[in-house]
């Protein structure tokens, strides 16, 4: 087995979106930053209201899914479908917005913290005029799996440990994505499965932890290179860390704001379509 190293860090950059939510981007904060199949990932968290109540009115998406993973706090999801999930610390939301969805995703509490990521997830080309789809996963329903170092939350993919296969609750053939939250203890260390033709990245986001000697960037996407597992070790108070990865598609991205596509002809009438009405049909 090959491990795998870090062969850049995208630092995340401070911004804000929706209607002015305070966030950090990595991926995505410029074309040259994604990781095929990923096109963003952005991390929320603050105690301070004023940073995160405004949060997102009602926007339209085509081509990707969203996948939020709350950490804490909680959010209302609402869209033209008719779906309403809602959001609470450890549950997950997976929206594939196919050919065109509407959806609001807005903040249930006016105190204390809310944090965590929304990822955007790339459609192949062939499926993103699929038919819209919104799945709530509650805490309970991600299993987890303890190892010597700590444990791992399974949010997608598969992960072949101590001879069983262990299956997140998503499942995506297109990507075949793999999203696993790592809580390593002090010092422990973890040492995972990740397909040899996958991209890859690791997110640390509380703690120190290091992958093969290399200490890891906080508020960063570590992208990794070619091997077929990671070995991460926590710092002596801990760590944790997102493991996510993907195959590439190795398709054309063109992007307008929130849709995503193959060409320019493409956003073209994603724009047309929402100008008119149609796109959420």
């Amino acid at each position: 087995m090959a491990e795998r190293a870090v062969t850049h860090t995208i630092i995340a950059r401070e911004t804000s979106d929706g209607a002015g939510v305070r966030i950090r981007r990595s991926l995505g904060q410029r074309p040259s930053a994604r990781l095929d199949p990923f096109l963003m990932l952005d991390e929320f968290g603050s105690a301070d209201a004023a940073d995160y109540i405004g949060g997102f009115p009602p926007h339209p998406h085509r081509g990707f899914e969203t996948v939020t993973y709350m950490i804490e706090g909680h959010l209302l999801h609402e869209d033209h479908l008719g779906n309403r999930g809602e959001l609470r610390s450890g549950g997950v939301q997976w929206m594939t917005a196919g050919r065109g969805i509407i959806h609001s995703e807005m903040p249930q509490q006016e105190e204390g913290l809310m944090r965590g990521f929304q990822l955007w997830l790339n459609l192949p080309a062939r499926d993103k005029m699929t038919a819209p789809g919104y799945r709530d996963l509650q805490p309970e329903d991600i299993p987890v799996i303890p190892l010597d170092g700590g444990r791992v939350r399974l949010i997608a993919g598969t992960l072949a440990l101590a001879g069983q296969t262990h299956r997140g609750p998503i499942q995506r053939p297109g990507t075949e994505p793999l999203y696993a939250d790592l809580d390593l203890h002090p010092g422990g260390q973890m040492n995972l499965p990740v397909p040899a033709g996958h991209n890859a990245f690791l997110y640390l986001y509380e703690g120190q932890a290091h992958l093969a000697g290399t200490p890891l960037a906080r508020h960063a996407a570590s992208v990794l290179g070619t091997g077929d597992r990671v070995s991460v070790t926590a710092g002596d108070a801990g760590a944790r860390v997102l493991l996510v990865a993907g195959r590439p598609l190795a398709e054309p991205v063109v992007q307008y704001g929130p849709f995503v596509m193959n060409t320019e002809e493409e956003i073209q009438q994603a724009l047309r379509d929402y100008r008119d009405g149609t796109l959420a049909r």
